[in-house]
C-alpha cells in the first residue's frame, strides 16, 4: 500500500474528491486502526486537469517533498477580459483591452500575489472561503521561480515552475487576461503520460521507486541499517557532497527496502527524519 499513484485529474473534480475515491478503494474510513493513509502533492482547481500525485500508506510521511517538486503546466489564455477568480468560474467582465505584443514574460524569481480564490490559509480559514462570503481578501506577496514561460499557438503557454506558483496569477499578470483551461503536465520527473500506467493502487510506483527518481539513494550495510531504522545518525558516506547543501534530503535503504529520509548534520553525519520501518 506504499505508493505513489500518478492520477490524470478530469474536469470538474477537485483534488480531496480524487483522494476521497482512493480512500474508498482501499476500504475503511478517515481515520481509525488499520486505515490506510492518503493524501497528494498539490491541488490542482476544479476546472484544471492533468496530473494528480496520490501517496498511500507511509508515502504520506514524504509528502512535502514530492509536493516540493516543481510543476509544469500547459494553459490556455483569454484576452481582453478579466475574470474575479482567474478561471472561467468567476465574475467575468469584457474590457476589450489587449495586450502590446510581444509580451512579457517574467522568468525568474517573481513577486506574486496569490488569487483571493486559492486555498492559502489567512489566519486559519482558506481565502476562498472568505473571498465567497463577500469579504475582503489582501494576499500576500510571496516569491516564486519561473524556469520557463514561452508562448505557444492559439494564446497557449507552456510554464516550467516552483512548487507554490499560481498560473492564474501569471497569465493575469500579463494584462486583461484569465485562464480559460489549465493542465498539469509534469511534477517534477513524474509526467501526465505515466498516467495511464500507475493510476491505480495495482499499478502505481512503489515508494522506494519513486524517491530515487528525485533524491540521492544511499544504500546500507546490515548494521547501519539497523541504526539507521531506530533513527540513528551513521556516518555520511561522502559528506563533500552535501556539505555546500547539508539540508538536502537522500533515501536511504537497504536489501529490504526504504529505511528512511535524512539529511546531514554536524560531523558529517546522516540523520534519519523520516522514517518508513514499523
Amino acid at each position: 500500500m506504499d505508493r505513489v499513484l500518478l492520477i490524470d485529474k478530469p474536469p470538474g473534480k477537485t483534488s480531496h474528491d480524487i483522494v476521497a475515491e482512493i480512500r474508498r478503494s482501499v476500504g475503511g474510513p478517515r481515520k481509525g486502526p488499520g486505515t490506510v493513509r492518503v493524501g497528494h502533492a498539490g491541488t490542482l482547481d476544479p476546472f484544471a486537469t492533468g496530473l494528480l500525485v496520490v501517496l498511500t500508506g507511509r508515502a504520506t510521511r514524504a509528502q512535502s517533498l514530492f509536493m516540493g517538486l516543481p510543476k509544469t503546466y500547459v494553459t490556455k489564455a483569454r484576452f481582453g477580459a478579466v475574470s474575479s477568480t482567474g478561471d472561467p468560474e468567476g465574475e467575468i467582465t469584457e474590457t476589450g483591452v489587449l495586450p502590446a505584443r510581444p509580451l512579457t514574460l517574467p522568468t525568474g524569481p517573481v513577486l506574486q500575489r496569490p488569487p483571493a480564490y486559492s486555498a492559502v490559509k489567512i489566519d486559519g480559514e482558506r481565502a476562498y472561503a472568505r473571498a465567497r462570503r463577500g469579504e475582503e481578501v489582501v494576499m500576500p506577496e510571496r516569491e516564486v521561480t519561473v524556469s520557463r514561460f514561452d508562448e505557444l499557438p492559439g494564446d497557449e503557454f507552456l510554464i516550467e515552475c516552483s512548487s507554490g506558483t499560481y498560473v492564474r496569477s501569471l497569465i493575469a499578470g500579463l494584462g486583461d487576461a484569465y485562464c480559460t483551461a489549465l493542465r498539469r503536465t509534469a511534477i517534477g520527473p513524474f509526467r501526465i503520460e505515466d498516467a495511464l500506467r500507475h493510476g491505480t493502487l495495482d499499478t502505481g510506483i512503489p515508494l522506494g521507486e519513486a524517491l530515487a527518481r528525485f533524491l540521492e539513494v544511499i544504500d546500507l550495510a546490515p548494521e547501519e541499517a539497523v541504526r539507521a531504522s531506530h533513527g540513528v545518525a551513521i556516518a555520511d558516506p561522502d559528506p563533500g557532497a552535501r556539505a555546500t547543501d547539508p539540508e538536502a534530503w537522500v533515501l536511504l535503504r537497504d536489501a529490504a527496502g526504504v529505511i528512511a529520509l535524512a539529511h546531514q548534520i554536524d560531523g558529517g553525519r546522516l540523520k534519519p527524519v523520516v522514517g518508513f520501518r514499523g
